[in-house]
């Protein structure tokens, strides 16, 4: 019996790709109840290379093993340790750090838990300099306005980028933020610009069906910006491949994060909203 499906009849989509079925059940089972703890940035020791290496800030993750020998294979959450500041202006409101360990970990085990993806339990923290970037083909930025990179990080996000690595960016609020996260890509990818990826595309039916884009609030603040528009931004490569995308006016790493510190924001915005478009990315992604 699958986790969380109650019998064979909960289970509510089965698909091939990549080699591997994925299989979809019911997630409001596996919600906690404890409450809200702490939230913001965290200290994180230069040595540190995982997630695990930083204690849970909300309700901790489980841990599980993938089959011995598969290293090499199984899919990792790596996010992105960058600098704050530097030439940005208006760069308050998270950093790097942002929603650390629990959204990576979370993520991590809702992919292994819901998908036949053999997924690292550990997570990867790494800068855009690090030889083995380009290991990790799904690179997590959270508070991407916050963003400082130097010319040698700039270039090897770039070479990550046009060799096929993919980036997700998530927390960012505003025309400011948007600003400073425009002119990084901009540096980046000096040839490409975002566009704002249609509802209709092929992504937002890849696993779950996707029909809105919907906002996912700080679990503390409730809707930050009502009224503002949830923003979906992309680059393509030439070859129609998505590089990068930005979930702009919404916290969907928030919704990781803090799945298990409210019944009520777990069933309305991290089962909802949260995991599947999140589940939807990597699922595309990483066939396309």
């Amino acid at each position: 019996m699958i986790p969380g499906c109650s019998s064979r009849t909960d289970v509510l989509r089965s698909l091939r790709a990549v080699g591997a079925v994925i299989v979809l059940c019911g997630m409001a089972s596996f919600a906690w109840t404890q409450g809200f703890m702490g939230g913001g940035q965290v200290y994180v020791p230069p040595n540190a290379t995982t997630a695990r290496d930083i204690e849970s800030r909300s309700t901790g993750t489980p841990m599980w093993q993938y089959p011995p020998g598969f290293e090499p294979d199984v899919f990792t959450v790596a996010r992105l340790r960058y600098d704050r500041g530097g030439r940005r202006p208006t760069t308050r409101g998270g950093g790097w750090t942002t929603d650390l360990p629990d959204a990576d970990l979370n993520l991590a085990y809702r992919l292994q838990q819901m998908t036949s993806l053999s997924v690292n339990p550990l997570g990867r923290l790494i800068r855009a300099s690090d030889p083995e970037l380009s290991k990790y083909p799904f690179l997590l930025v959270t508070a991407p306005h916050a963003m400082s990179l130097d010319e040698d990080e700039i270039e090897a996000l770039r070479n990550y980028l046009e060799n096929g690595g993919f980036i997700l960016t998530t927390d960012s609020w505003g025309e400011q933020q948007w600003a400073n996260i425009e002119s990084s890509f901009r540096e980046i990818l000096p040839d490409r610009q975002f566009e704002e990826l249609p509802i209709e595309h092929p992504l937002y039916r890849s696993v779950f069906n996707v029909t809105e884009k919907a906002q996912v609030p700080n679990i503390r603040m409730g809707l930050k910006q009502p009224g503002t528009t949830i923003q979906h931004r992309v680059i393509f490569d030439a070859k129609g491949r998505i590089m990068a995308m930005v979930l702009h006016n919404s916290d969907d790493s928030d919704g990781w994060e803090r799945e298990g510190e409210d019944g009520e924001y777990f069933r309305l915005y991290s089962e909802k909203i949260a995991y599947p478009l999140a589940i939807n990315i990597v699922f595309y992604v990483l066939t396309h």
